[in-house]
């Protein structure tokens, strides 16, 4: 079995690989043991014999099985830590024990906690429920590890002995899970911040391949970085010359005075690879490649290094980055960015140039800019985790073409975009749009359909155009958003205000008609030939202090949530724009100068800047968009339904015993299909007919490797097109989304005149749609292996949803957990790593059996607590580790107790965690 595994970052950001032991580990694994101190060893195994560290050792590195798994964290090509699990026998296959051991010299860098993550996936794949372990009361390192590892935890006092229970998410109420995800992301975003520091806030940077000539991409960047200001230590490196443009320079790497925190290869695409392992052998700590002409070998090889040596990576084919607080700019821009308050992700380095010049135009200015082109390491995830803490940045943007990991991008920006606007653009919208993002950033864009479900659900703001991009961020860097959907709109020119209503009307947002006291206060204001019915006409003779009289009675109406100011400057007219900016408004506000070159700019006003449009319809779309955003922010969390009449025990049998006896997959027979959606509480009714007042739909799944179970909803009937007047939503779906689908097509070919009141309104758990949608969300997140699922048509009646006709398709999965704490895989491309799975290096034990990187219905396992820290990379003599490239997790096809594994023949694993100082 091959040694597969992953890379991950400690709690320090530094990274370390984890993967599965094997017997070639047991010299290693021995040596870790025996190098303990005495009281990490009592810890671990409750004595000091002498022949603990080779019983465990031996324990730990025979071959896996499915009772029986061992994980190993190497660090600097050591063993550091180590963590196991053994199925108890008389459990049925669900509680195991585990054990845990961290090397002496690597306590309080997390090594525990995430080999428990890793551990904890491993063991939720292969069905366990429950682990189990004992440790001494002493050993607070290793319970603080239990208890906060955002599991349950029970435990039980004895002789100076704790014995720990955790269940394993997820549990009956089906919030176990997510608060199990929220407490590993939180550890994920303070590594992720701690690896990202020395690339965004680096003491030192050294440029490399920095030339003497002018107009070459690293004499733009190192006279950038000098001109933007940069306080750090700055380098160059050319073999030509002793400085360039003032900065001291060195003949190559190893001649730099220091370990540079930053390291910028402005190289040709040859000497990528020799100056990046030069850059990591010296200790660098990131990575930026601007080359483009990087191919998918030299790609590999680049990543790889950067995995071995601990390197953050940006690029290749990129335009550098820039952090304009401190001074930084490593680029080849231009200009310099102005310092200020919006963070920018973009595949498009040019597209990422153009928005910084513009961002800097309007004086949002700049918290920090990546470029992170074919983004093999560095990616929106990342910048996204370190905007949540910078304390800078007040808005996202991001232009992404493709996605390295969907699932957890969607969760990461659901967070995210609680506090700060996450906005981006589609991008490979059209067949032609997503050949050319395959050739410029080597990506393969993901359909429409499947990007907007994902934006929707995560709270995105998805523009069209780089254009409303534009619009709708020069709003929500300069204004809150409106905490409803009423808009007042005043204007000097009647026909813009006109204008401005329609488009105001189509976004769905409604146009304020003052009355009562507003009203009067208005008529006072506006003269004779206006109009103060909404919108208001000022007529072209207002004044300016009339105008800014007017926007603040506006602003003083508790119906009104937004305004549009809409001005033309003529002879007769004061300065309006000078009485937008004197006007007290406490609210969001739009302006359009209907004269003014520029598509958007802001102006200055009391209350800070606010953007003006050259157009009614931009500022009508940018307030559209804020208002979305500001109904999804203000919705709760929901956690996913709970269903108790599901039986997914007895439906993954019946998958899975198809998929034994026709292992490529297929469509499944009739009386299969009537069982299956029994099993979830789906009806199958062929005979069944819609009576008066009762509507029919179409319900389908197709799963996707990388973005999981779409879930679409739309007109049923043989003449309906599959895709047209569907709207969809990514599995699982919470009640909150499954409303959301439904609302989605009132305006669409299924609108709301034609869903009957069975459709619409609310029983018990919700409408019958809705419990229908939600179902079939369980079905295709329980069972990954189905590819295709098709109800059509369902009637939905006032007590329940009647499938009148159904289609599934199942095939083999090996699906990935999407939400374990990894870095991106060396050597593998995208495309590759989900055609292989988690499990590339092994067989999966029947046809259709979950990875052991899939988070599946839980079973349950015991195992064993060892030492949980170790790992050494000072240099001192050890057995070397074999070398593994870090791929996929393997799991063995065996369903067997292997011999030797009893309690006589192979020493119990101590449940006394070692462990006493890692978090």
């Amino acid at each position: 079995m091959s040694p597969a595994g992953v890379y991950a970052l400690l709690s320090d950001g530094r990274t370390v690989q984890i993967r599965p032991a094997a017997p070639d580990d047991f010299a290693a694994v021995k040596a870790m043991h025996e190098e303990m101190s005495p009281d990490n060893a009592y810890l671990r195994f409750f004595s000091l014999s002498r022949t603990a560290a080779e019983r465990e050792a031996r324990r730990v590195t025979r071959e896996p099985s499915l009772d029986h798994a061992a994980l190993l964290a190497v660090y600097g090509g050591q063993v550091a830590g180590l963590a196991s699990y053994e199925v108890e026998r008389d459990s049925g296959g669900k509680t195991a024990e585990v054990a845990f051991a961290v090397s002496d010299t690597m306590h309080q860098r997390g090594i525990a906690t995430l080999l428990l993550e890793h551990l904890v996936s491993l063991a939720r794949a292969r069905q366990v429920e429950a682990f189990v372990a004992e440790t001494l009361t002493e050993n607070t390192g290793m319970l603080r590890v239990f208890s906060d590892a955002g599991l349950p935890v029970r435990t039980r006092r004895e002789d100076g002995v704790v014995t720990i229970t955790i269940p394993l998410p997820p549990d009956d109420d089906g919030l176990q899970f997510d608060a199990y995800l929220d407490t590993v992301a939180g550890r994920e975003r303070a590594a992720n911040v701690a690896s990202l520091r020395p690339v965004f806030q680096p003491a030192s940077v050294a440029v490399i391949g920095a030339s003497r000539r002018p107009g070459t991409v690293g004499r733009s960047v190192l006279e950038n970085i000098k001109s933007a200001g940069y306080a750090g230590r700055l380098y160059a490196v050319n073999p030509n010359a002793d400085e360039i443009a003032g900065v001291p320079c060195f003949p190559d790497v190893d001649s730099l005075p220091e370990a540079p925190d930053l390291a910028l290869l402005a190289v040709p695409p040859a000497e990528v690879i020799d100056a990046a392992d030069a850059c990591g052998r010296l200790g660098a700590r990131g990575l930026v490649v601007f080359a483009a002409a990087v191919d998918a070998a030299a790609g590999a090889a680049l990543l790889a290094i950067c995995r071995r040596y601990g390197m953050r990576l940006i690029g290749p084919n990129c335009f550098g980055i820039a952090v304009p607080s401190i001074g930084l700019d490593a680029t080849f821009a231009a200009a310099n960015p102005a310092p200020g308050t919006a963070g920018l992700v973009m595949q498009s380095g040019g597209l990422g140039f153009a928005m910084v010049d513009h961002l800097t135009r309007l004086g949002i200015g700049i918290s920090s800019f990546a470029s992170v082109g074919n983004k093999l390491d560095v990616s929106s995830n990342d910048m996204l985790m370190w905007w949540e803490r910078d304390g800078q940045t007040q808005v996202a943007v991001l232009y992404i073409e493709s996605f390295g990991n969907p699932r957890k991008f969607a969760r990461t920006a659901r967070r995210v975009g609680t506090r700060i606007p996450v906005i981006t653009v589609h991008a490979g919208r059209s067949e032609a749009g997503q050949r050319a993002a395959a050739t410029h950033t080597s990506s393969t864009a993901t359909p429409l359909v499947t990007r907007e479900a994902l934006f929707e659900q995560a709270g995105i703001i998805a523009t069209p155009s780089f254009g409303e991009l534009m619009g709708v961020t020069a709003l929500l860097a300069t204004q809150p958003p409106p905490v409803g959907r009423t808009v007042a709109i005043v204007s000097n020119v009647g026909g813009a205000g006109v204008l401005a209503a329609d488009a105001c009307t189509d976004l769905g947002l409604t146009v304020h008609h003052p009355h009562g006291q507003t009203e009067r206060r208005l008529r006072a204001l506006v003269p004779d030939g206006g109009s103060v019915s909404g919108p208001v006409d000022t007529v072209a003779t207002v004044s300016a202090d009339g105008f800014r009289q007017a926007l603040e009675v506006l602003a003083a109406d508790d119906e009104v949530h937004a305004i549009i100011a809409l001005v033309l400057r003529t002879g007769a007219t004061g300065d309006l724009l000078s009485a937008i900016e004197d006007a007290e408004v406490g609210l969001p506000l739009a302006v359009v100068v209907l004269n003014q070159p520029e598509a958007v700019r802001t102006l200055d006003t009391r209350r800070g800047k606010v953007p003006a449009y050259a157009y009614p319809e931009a500022a009508a779309r940018a307030l559209a968009r804020a208002a979305r955003y500001a109904e999804w922010r203000g919705r709760p969390h929901t956690a996913l339904p709970v269903l108790t009449d599901v039986d997914a025990e007895r439906g993954r049998e019946l998958v899975q015993a198809f998929l034994a006896a026709r292992p490529g997959g297929g469509w499944l027979p009739p009386a299969e299909v009537v069982a299956l959606l029994g099993h979830f509480g789906l009806p199958l009714a062929p005979a069944a007919e819609a009576r008066a007042g009762e509507d029919v739909v179409a319900i389908g799944v197709t799963d996707d490797q990388m973005f999981g179970p779409l879930v679409m909803l739309g007109p049923a009937g043989p003449a309906a097109d599959p895709a047209a007047g569907r709207s969809a939503r990514l599995a699982p779906l919470t009640g909150v989304d499954a409303d959301m689908l439904i609302d989605s097509i009132h305006s669409g070919p299924l609108s709301q005149s034609h869903l009957g009141p069975a459709a619409r309104s609310p029983a018990a758990g919700g409408s019958a749609l809705r419990d229908a949608l939600l179902r079939v969300s369980r079905l295709t997140d329980d069972l990954p292996e189905i590819a295709e699922l098709d109800l059509s048509p369902v009637i939905a009646r006032p007590d329940r949803a009647v499938v009148v006709d159904a289609r599934i398709r199942v095939e083999p999965q090996l699906p990935q957990d999407p939400f374990l704490r990894k870095l991106r895989l060396t050597g593998h491309s995208h495309s590759e790593r989900m055609s292989a799975g988690i499990a590339n290096a092994s067989r999966p034990a029947s046809p259709g059996a979950v990875s052991a990187q899939e988070p599946g219905t839980p079973r349950t396992a015991t195992a064993a607590v060892g030492n949980a820290d170790g790992g050494s990379d000072d240099g001192s003599a050890r057995p070397a580790v074999s070398s593994a490239i870090p791929g996929l997790w393997p799991i063995s096809s065996a369903v067997r107790h292997c011999e030797g594994n009893s309690r006589t023949s192979i020493s119990r694993p101590s449940t006394v965690a070692s462990y006493t100082r890692d978090s």
